[in-house]
């Protein structure tokens, strides 16, 4: 069968692909199809065509997967926020093992790679400790809203419409955080919109209320706001610290972040705390953390806590070792092993996240643990001893190569690698893969109802002959 684009077919959904996509085979064309699960009977419309692949939009659901479920959610498709709500989550975390497996095979050329089953994560709905809501001038319509009259588009506070900077859903519950974050999303909204000072349009980048950012401490159960503005009124936004603060005793932080930048970044070129305390503190395992408005802490707080006790195991520490961390953020992974090291020595680009690390282990009582502020490619050459053990959590871009060449070169015994992308970390893995080989990968679901997925990788070094 020929395919083109705007042409409609029926197809039978066989498996899903890294990114969430259904894939469907047409005489051994690969068609995606979003928000298609294995077994589903679909009709479809090809909304792209290219050489070696098509993509394709459902119509028509003809016949349900048995893998579907009812989502909870009534923006589930048409938000960015999770992408699989409609899928059971043990086949969510089946296919994160397998997009684990296929990105080592494909990418990485290892064959027949160890990797587990993925670890899940404790909670599957309200499981985030950090959220990022959107202001616009203008709300997004949902399908049914299309084409009716008197529907107000005049303001929204919400998730974007995936894909888009500007389409934004007014969102008053958000499944994935805890539910005193909806209430106080819905009054920030309330307050938002009733305020006299104009939302921030995404298009003219004129207006004052831009973001609401919601944090929550899963150990202490308390709430930071920060209310991320366009310049500073203290007038204005104090109102709504003491409204909030006055309401919900959880609240133990009031932020508000200025930025006048037009980018569509959550973070202040400079904060003024409205009330309260200017961070707040969670617990990974025995360790107290804290976390400022613009501060680095994994989203997940209980799968941080499986992840750095896999990263632990893998990295078979006895107290003798020399341990470096690289992109070592705030100190969470070299504070979480400093028991059983003799030193770790982290790595970081940022500032701040150096402060916030040096601080954490004086709050800890760790002096095992030392941090280098700067980039690694500069960084690591100023460590002469040969380190015992490597980790490496970098962003889902991964390593430079040049850093990889660097590692490589200092020959740590093991390494540690920390990855939130598949596909980075086996390429990688690939330009590592002479010297060193993969003794197991351990996914860790961080982003239930995402395709997201965290693995920690174990590699060993080849003895010298044997390359």
């Amino acid at each position: 069968m020929t395919i083109k684009k705007g042409q409609i077919i029926d197809l039978k959904i066989t498996d899903m692909a890294f990114g969430g996509k259904g894939i469907a085979r047409v005489d051994g064309l690969a068609v995606f199809v979003d928000q298609a699960v294995p077994l589903d009977l679909v009709s479809i419309r090809i909304i792209k065509k290219k050489k070696n692949f098509a993509n394709g939009r459902i119509i028509e659901l003809l016949e349900p997967s048995t893998y579907r479920i009812n989502p909870p959610c009534k923006f589930s498709g048409l938000c960015g926020g999770c992408k699989w709500q409609f899928l059971k989550y043990d086949k969510q975390i089946s296919y994160k093992q397998q997009h684990v497996k296929d990105s080592l095979k494909h990418i990485g050329f290892v064959e027949n790679a160890v990797v587990h089953p993925t670890i899940p994560s404790e909670l599957i709905f309200g499981y985030r400790n950090k959220m990022e809501f959107s202001c616009s001038d203008r709300r997004w319509l949902l399908p049914d809203e299309m084409g009716r009259d008197n529907i107000e588009t005049g303001f929204a506070i919400g998730l974007h419409v995936p894909g888009t900077f500007y389409k934004v859903l007014d969102i008053r519950e958000c499944l994935l955080q805890p539910d005193l974050g909806n209430l106080i999303l819905d009054d920030v909204g309330n307050f938002i919109k009733n305020s006299d000072l104009p939302v921030y349009g995404l298009r003219s980048h004129v207006g004052f209320w831009r973001f609401l950012m919601l944090r929550h401490s899963a150990f202490y159960d308390q709430w930071m706001v920060n209310i991320i503005t366009a310049e500073e009124n203290r007038e204005k936004v104090q109102p709504l610290a003491d409204l909030l603060i006055k309401k919900y005793p959880k609240i133990a932080s009031v932020i508000n972040n200025i930025t006048s930048k037009p980018a569509g970044v959550a973070i202040g070129e400079y904060e003024i705390c409205l009330a309260g305390s200017s961070h707040i503190k969670d617990k990974i395992g025995p360790y107290e953390f804290e976390i400022s408005a613009n501060s680095f802490f994994q989203t997940n707080t209980f799968g941080a806590k499986r992840l750095y006790e896999t990263v632990k195991m893998f990295a078979e520490l006895t107290g003798k070792e020399t341990v470096i961390d690289l992109y070592s953020g705030t100190g969470t992974i070299p504070i979480c092993i400093s028991d059983s090291a003799k030193e770790v020595i982290g790595i970081e680009i940022i500032e701040s996240a150096v402060k916030d690390a040096e601080n954490n282990c004086v709050n800890n009582n760790i002096s095992n643990c030392r941090f280098i502020c700067g980039d690694i490619i500069n960084c690591l050459e100023q460590i002469t001893k040969r380190p015992d053990v490597m980790i490496i959590d970098p962003p889902r871009s991964g390593m430079h190569k040049d850093v990889v060449k660097q590692v490589i070169d200092m020959a740590p015994d093991r390494i540690v690698y920390v990855s939130c992308n598949p596909a980075t970390l086996a390429r990688d893995i690939f330009m590592m893969k002479d010297i060193y080989r993969v003794i197991e990968v351990q996914p860790v679901d961080m982003f239930p109802h995402t395709y997201h997925i965290e693995s920690v990788a174990k590699l060993k070094r080849k003895s010298a002959t044997s390359y």
